[in-house]
């Protein structure tokens, strides 16, 4: 429903833009061109020139998009704060009356010259006016987000550029709300600097959805554990503070936090993740040798989802045009997508879709394709070795939990359950000589609050997702990604654009 809705504002903004750039006098196909009609726009109404520019901020630049059509709209002479809401609320049904009402004229920069507010007033009007619905929006509708890494190639490449359909789970009340706007959690131009206030915050609160989260989903949720973080640009998210206090620094806070700077994001301002939501509360989840399965049955696989495959030839190498042309890898600069195995000269790791494997098989001089399984033991949740050696290949079985589930709490559970009772639960939790006691009171057992999920890239060994960090709480769901509504790499990809997620 959330992503018919979304097209049906695509396709009533586009018509709309068609008919007013043709009373505009611009050719009206410009319209249908993702920032070329924007460029059109500061022309016509004769705006300066990097404003344009300004809208490739990450963020910012939306409530810049936003400032630019209000000024378009201006430009017909219509000017009150009701237009400037029909602008930003209501488009797909306004612009179409602007475009094709022949009650309504394109007035040019002629139409502000004798308003009873001065031009500069109107302007600064329709920036604030934007800066409120854009906060809005983002807060409540829907946010642009772009891919930033290969975690889900090649269902979503980097750069990209996607709408997150915060209506599809029901949009979240803002936790934590004194912040710097239209930025996550770092000022702009920095990258430690916190954007918010965190004394402030407000309970979890989550509106009506429109509908719950579907197994198979392509999902945007806060990085549960991105709650703390080493603040530098070594670190990050990109290496876990828990995965460094437990290699490094052997569970020893106080040592870590001397030598690194530390900081503690709300939940709401760990940093955004994009992944497929395999597994839903109450599934059963495992992987065998490269292949998940759920409730015993194998789980779906995106035709364009990639791993790693062991290839091995007959001792000739495979063509770096085949290679290029056929897989994308440029062998000058693989990225780390084709590799020998260690010690052989005619196997081959490649990272690959599955129809890329069969092009790869039926090659004369290729003796065998298999799934290629990583055996590295004690990477993975609960992160304890003894009991769960699981790897990213062969892990689980592990129930999903789901709210109301009673889990028994024991030594060879604890570990599985530790950071859901504390962390994103709020409880206290202490253990002594083999007992748990939760909120000073002794039990065996433990009720489960919220809903969980499980989180994978459709990159299988590109990835950090919840087979290195466990669960994903519904307190951190941010919403649905729904559509690509623009791409590029050395350009436009043009086959991309305002293309669904499969």
């Amino acid at each position: 429903m959330g992503y018919f809705l979304l097209i049906i504002g695509v396709i009533g903004w586009h018509v709309g833009m068609y008919g007013m750039f043709k009373k505009a006098g611009i050719a009206p196909w410009k319209a249908l061109v993702p920032f070329y009609n924007t460029w059109c726009i500061v022309e016509a109404t004769k705006t300066k020139k990097y404003w344009f520019w300004l809208q490739f901020i990450p963020i910012a630049g939306q409530f810049i998009t936003i400032w630019l059509t209000i000024i378009f709209v201006m430009h017909f002479k219509k000017v009150s704060v009701p237009d400037h809401a029909a602008t930003v609320f209501l488009p797909f049904l306004y612009f179409p009356y602007l475009g094709f009402s022949p009650q309504v004229k394109w007035h040019g920069p002629e139409a502000l010259k004798h308003y009873h507010k001065p031009v500069s007033r109107e302007w600064v009007d329709a920036a604030v006016f934007a800066v409120v619905a854009a906060t809005l929006i983002r807060s409540f509708i829907f946010e642009a987000y772009v891919i930033p890494t290969g975690s889900m190639e090649k269902t979503l490449l980097v750069n990209d550029f996607l709408f997150v359909n915060k209506m599809s789970y029901g949009a979240r009340i803002p936790q934590t709300p004194l912040s710097f706007p239209f930025v996550h959690n770092f000022m702009p131009f920095s990258k430690t600097a916190p954007s918010y206030i965190k004394e402030v915050q407000i309970p979890y609160k989550r509106l009506p959805a429109l509908s719950s989260i579907q197994r198979n989903d392509v999902v945007v949720f806060n990085f549960p554990a991105g709650d703390t973080i080493i603040n530098d640009e070594d670190h990050g998210s990109l290496v876990p503070y828990y995965d460094v206090l437990r290699n490094e620094f052997n569970g020893n806070r106080e040592a870590l936090n001397e030598r690194y700077p530390v900081l503690v994001h709300p939940m709401d301002k760990t940093d955004n993740y994009i992944k497929r939501c395999v597994g839903v509360p109450g599934d059963l989840l495992e992987v065998r040798s490269g292949v998940l399965y759920i409730n015993g049955q194998p789980g779906f696989q995106s035709p364009s989802s990639q791993t790693e495959y062991l290839v091995q030839t007959d001792g000739s190498s495979l063509s770096s045009e085949f290679l290029l042309t056929e897989l994308g890898i440029d062998i000058d600069n693989p990225r780390d997508q084709i590799r020998f195995m260690s010690g052989q000269t005619n196997i081959f790791v490649i990272n690959m879709t599955p129809a890329e494997a069969a092009k790869v098989k039926a090659l004369s001089n290729v003796n065998s394709v298999a799934l290629y399984s990583d055996n590295m033991v004690g990477q993975t949740f609960p992160n304890n070795e003894a009991l769960y050696p699981w790897t990213v290949d062969n892990f689980g079985p592990l129930r999903i939990p789901r709210k109301g589930d009673k889990v028994e709490l024991t030594p060879a559970t604890i570990d599985i359950y530790r950071r859901l009772i504390t962390t994103y639960e709020h409880n206290q939790l202490d253990e002594n000589n083999g007992k748990y006691i939760i909120n000073g009171k002794e039990v065996t057992s433990y009720t489960v609050q919220l809903n969980y999920y499980w989180m994978m890239g459709d990159n299988r060994h590109r990835s950090q997702d919840s087979r290195f960090w466990g669960f994903v709480p519904e307190t951190h769901i941010v919403g649905k990604a729904s559509m690509i509504w623009f791409s590029y790499e050395n350009g436009p990809r043009w086959k991309r654009i305002f293309s669904s997620i499969q």
